[in-house]
């Protein structure tokens, strides 16, 4: 499949908030797993240093595999 530079930048320019949500959410974990849970609770949920670790793993692994798709599409486009 042959892209061109076209589609690559539409991917780019698609895929670049996707990328801004995991760089927040590494390096803010306890807040990204609260986003949007908080009005469920009367006080402040206490979240676990499992979870936050968790979080971070999986949103750096997510962003190393992001970029490792746009290195393969930009690659491909020559």
């Amino acid at each position: 499949m042959d892209f061109t530079i076209g589609d690559v930048m539409f991917l780019f320019i698609v895929f670049l908030p996707v990328l801004a949500l995991l760089i927040w959410t590494y390096f803010n974990p306890e807040q990204s797993i609260l986003w949007g849970e908080r009005w469920k609770y009367a006080e402040e949920p206490e979240v676990s240093e499992k979870a936050i670790r968790f979080t971070k793993l999986s949103s750096l692994i997510a962003i190393i595999l992001v970029i490792l798709f746009f290195l393969i599409l930009v690659l491909s486009c020559f």
